[in-house]
């Protein structure tokens, strides 16, 4: 039974990570509730969050969590509030589906907005080893064929193309499709 009001993904960056800025999944979800959202569900550590609004666009949704957030954590977090046809695009366009089904070796990065053409170009300068990319709007692709964690360039990508943004796997965006998916039910 669906709810009124449209579902959203929010995906945090920058908490959880090396134990550090700790934040509990239980409570970041009554965080949510307490903000009287709907249909909260998160999934993983890094802060993904699917929930119902009832008002509200991913903008305005955006500065109010951002807001609330670092009120009761005491630090800032960068949320990234998207609604489900974004997610559901941005699975549809993945430029490397053959990449797919191996999930911890394609990311996308949730941009906070679309990157200029230069900037785009300044990326690809620094492109030189196993990887490739791709960027649709406010969405990169990163296929790193030998993972994540090995990857000269996924750590260049924040500072050179200095578009502020936060990475998932392919596997944390299938399952948050697949959750949005659920919601929207």
């Amino acid at each position: 039974m669906s709810g009124k009001g449209t579902v959203f993904v929010a995906l945090f960056s920058g908490i959880n990570v090396g134990g550090n800025r700790i934040v509990r999944m239980a409570e970041l979800r009554s965080f949510f509730e307490d903000l009287g959202f709907s249909e909260v569900a998160s999934y993983v550590q890094s802060g993904n969050v699917v929930f119902r609004s009832g008002k509200g666009g991913a903008a305005s949704l955006t500065d109010k969590l951002e807001a609330a957030f670092e009120k009761n954590w005491g630090f800032h977090s960068r949320i990234m509030v998207r609604d489900a046809g974004w997610l559901e695009r941005l699975v549809k366009e993945n430029p490397y589906p053959e990449v797919a089904g191996e999930p911890t070796k394609l990311h996308a990065y949730a941009l906070e907005r679309e990157p200029t053409a230069e900037e785009i170009a300044r990326l690809a300068e620094k492109c030189t080893g196993p990887e490739s990319f791709e960027v649709k709007r406010d969405v990169l692709y990163l296929h790193a064929p030998e993972g994540l964690g090995k990857s000269v360039f996924a750590n260049l990508v924040p500072r050179t193309l200095k578009v502020p943004g936060t990475a998932r796997n392919w596997r944390s965006v299938q399952a948050l499709l697949e959750m949005v998916t659920k919601a929207g039910a």
